[in-house]
């Protein structure tokens, strides 16, 4: 009888080693569904003409998204706003009978772990060209003014720092330093750069602010998006509010995640939100000062998370709303590294 050659057992292990490194190094990624839902109570009688306005995931680099189901006792319409494109879904009611309406939204959302940390690969001499759509993403917000004591202070956080990697890392470093994650009493929450840097406290609305204002006034392109977070063990429940990060821009290397405010609460993960954001996460709006569409009649939103109403062109407070969460098993198609 031929006797077959037993496998090589070093090669068996160095296949092994190199399977297992390769999974260590895949993104890490998280399915799970979502039910967004928003209770507008209450209504005035009398009341003419009702907006509501949810924001509408949408799926990106880093997120496959599908809305699977949209609820509402009215129809309903998705659009995008002119000038970031972030979508909307609107209801409008005229002479509504009813003086309570619920609007729910079913969304199935695979989340892979965001990296762009190889800053090996950025070259700070290399002339690279900006996208034309990133300048927007110097500009001030309302919030966040690039005012002279702005500017003032990220001069003196980037003094002796060389490259914008360089200036943008003092920059996290002096809010993860400097800034506590405090929500007591009142003032948090706004993403006012101002209130941030007098009180160095708050929530991941002021971490991001002061971040953002502080790179733009170094010159280096900033954004913001918010989304909802979930806890890192695996399960269901209920999700009580929501979080926001931030992106700065380096030339000829692209986008940067950052993710200041979770740094400040995990310390020994500070190196690792300096070019990541988590698959614990899923984004529904990028920017601040939104105008709707339709545009809404009161002012610009501050940012767009939760539900927004108006009933006769007045903002309309009696709104509530609930965020539940059931992961999944990571289908085929999305990278996995479960914890």
């Amino acid at each position: 009888m031929k006797k077959w050659p037993l496998p090589c057992a070093p090669l068996l292990a160095v296949s092994s080693l190199l399977a297992l490194s390769a999974q260590a190094d895949a993104p890490r990624a998280r399915e799970f569904d979502l039910t967004y839902s928003a209770h507008v109570t209450e209504l005035p009688a009398g009341a003419h003409k009702v907006d509501v306005w949810l924001p509408y995931p949408v799926s990106d680099a880093h997120q496959e998204v599908k809305v699977t189901e949209v609820t509402s006792p009215y129809p309903h319409e998705v659009l995008k706003e002119p000038r970031l494109g972030n979508s909307i879904l609107h209801v409008a009611v005229t002479d509504p009978q009813m003086r309570d309406l619920t609007i729910e939204m079913k969304v199935h959302v695979r989340r892979q772990e965001y990296l762009h940390n190889d800053f090996a690969r950025y070259n700070p001499r290399a002339k690279a060209p900006r996208p034309a759509d990133v300048a927007q993403w110097l500009r001030p917000d309302r919030r966040v003014p690039i005012d002279d004591r702005v500017r003032k202070l990220s001069s003196e956080i980037t003094a002796g720092k060389k490259t914008d990697l360089e200036k943008a890392r003092a920059i996290y470093d002096y809010v993860v330093d400097n800034m506590s994650y405090d929500k007591s009493g009142t003032g948090w929450g706004n993403g006012d750069i101002t209130w941030a840097c007098d009180n160095k406290r708050g929530n991941c609305t002021d971490f991001h602010a002061l971040f953002i204002g502080l790179n733009r006034a170094a010159g280096i392109p900033a954004r913001f998006s918010i989304g909802f977070p979930l806890p890192p063990e695996r399960g269901q429940g209920e999700i009580p509010g929501y979080h926001c990060w931030a992106e700065f821009y380096l030339s000829g290397f692209g986008w940067v995640p950052v993710d200041a405010s979770e740094a400040r609460k995990h310390l020994d993960k500070r190196a690792y939100f300096f070019g990541a954001h988590d698959e614990n996460r899923v984004q529904f709006s990028t920017g601040r000062d939104l105008v709707l569409n339709p545009p809404q009649a009161g002012e610009p939103l501050n940012y767009f998370i939760y539900p927004y109403a108006e009933v006769d062109g007045k903002p309309y407070s009696n709104v509530q709303k609930t965020f539940l969460y059931q992961d999944q098993a990571v289908q085929a198609g999305m990278a996995v590294n479960q914890p």
